[in-house]
């Protein structure tokens, strides 16, 4: 393992890491069934593909081959894309309880009167950071049911107020994620809701596979796109981590859809919730977790439990870990917000722009000459980057990216 200057990067190599597949857990997320999936949330009227941009000034600038970012802060007018998760496996849950196969379901028929009468009211809950709570709450309200949402202590006013507007019973709490987590799953057995959470535990494991799917989707996306644009496959791609359900899945089927050809996995991640950094730097990569209040500026990625699934996955094609301060969010905020030349601008906020200044950090710092070699990041690597989010809270957006206001 090799670690670096701890007040910006931490990096260490997966030890764990195999090139070869298990096709038992890459099986969920093979192309056809993501498509079954997509299928389902294309259905919806307010879907829209989101866009994959190229930044080849800033590529130059950094002497890689290409940059590309899916800019997911345009999903379903929800800055983010926490809601593909969310809304399949909502829609799944309903196709379950009415006893037919999702694929011959659509939105419309989901949200009918008939299934309604079937069913009743349901109640779904959650815990979340933002994104994800917004997400449950807005497609709960779409197929016509009502959502509870619980947020960490410290929790933005501005994505508690965005919750309650989509008609969740909403709440910040005084615990930490991963408590708030299980105070909803105590709520959810006792009152007989519907716990929608992409963590999983033992005994809870079926719902959070459904989201990993829902978020596969992005990365079937990507894939078209490419393909359609006439680009080669990205060499490297930088996963946000916070439990992993986001990165496990997009790990998942990018290993699936390229085989030998897949990309370097890195999983990236803040200093205070750094457990698949943590993870892989033990001496038996079982999973380590982080407790505490977790205060970082990316709130999405707070997170001090590994996803069961997604740890397995990642824990097998990632290829490093990268646990990263407040900074380098901090500056891929304002490079996405202020391009080089006629690079699109985006604008990402704390949890969906640490990976470009992750990036931007490996190739311009000296220090970190070393790590960018290990990774093979040199003058022909295709990078692929998501930006996971938008300025979800835009007044600390501004404070960051206007005022560099921010703990260190």
């Amino acid at each position: 393992m090799q670690k670096t200057d701890l007040k910006v990067i931490n990096y260490t190599k997966n030890k764990f890491y195999s090139s070869e597949y298990n096709f038992q857990e890459l099986s969920f997320f093979h192309q056809k069934e993501i498509a079954k999936v997509h299928d389902l949330q294309k259905s919806h009227s307010s879907f829209t593909e989101t866009p994959l941009y190229q930044l080849n000034n800033l590529a130059k600038e950094l002497n890689v081959g290409e940059i590309y970012v899916k800019d997911e802060s345009q999903r379903f007018g929800l800055n983010a894309f926490k809601v593909m998760g969310g809304i399949y496996a909502m829609a799944k849950c309903i196709a379950e309880k009415i006893g037919e196969e999702i694929e011959n379901l659509s939105f419309d028929v989901l949200n009918s009167k008939r299934v309604k009468e079937q069913l009743g009211d349901l109640t779904f809950i959650s815990a979340t950071d933002g994104n994800h709570g917004r997400g449950v709450a807005w497609a709960a309200k779409e197929l016509g049911y009502q959502s509870v949402i619980y947020m960490p202590k410290g929790s933005s006013e501005a994505r508690l107020e965005a919750i309650r507007n989509e008609g969740a019973e909403a709440y910040i709490s005084d615990m930490n994620y991963d408590n708030a987590v299980r105070y909803c799953a105590n709520l959810a057995e006792k009152n007989n809701w519907i716990m929608v959470q992409d963590t999983a535990w033992d005994g809870y494991d079926e719902i959070p596979l459904w989201i990993m799917q829902g978020y596969a989707a992005m990365a079937k996306e990507i894939t078209g796109q490419l393909v359609s644009h006439e680009e080669k496959p990205p060499t490297h791609l930088f996963l946000q981590a916070g439990v992993g359900s986001f990165a496990g899945a997009i790990a998942a089927y990018m290993v699936e859809h390229y085989r030998e050809d897949a990309p370097t996995i890195v999983v990236v991640e803040p200093h205070e919730a750094d457990c698949y950094y943590r993870s892989f730097s033990t001496a038996d990569g079982d999973r380590e977790l982080v407790t505490g209040d977790m205060d970082t500026i990316m709130a999405g990625l707070a997170c001090g439990e590994p996803n069961t699934r997604a740890f397995r996955v990642l824990r097998q094609y990632a290829g490093a870990a990268i646990s990263c301060s407040n900074e380098v969010s901090a500056l891929g905020m304002r490079i996405y917000g202020n391009p080089l030349g006629d690079d699109p601008r985006v604008i990402s906020g704390e949890s969906g722009a640490v990976t470009l200044g992750l990036l931007h950090y490996l190739k311009k710092d000296s220090t970190y000459t070393s790590i960018t070699e290990e990774l093979g990041l040199g003058e022909n690597a295709r990078v692929l980057l998501i930006s996971t989010e938008g300025d979800t809270d835009a007044q600390h957006y501004r404070d960051i990216v206007w005022k560099g206001h921010y703990p260190n």
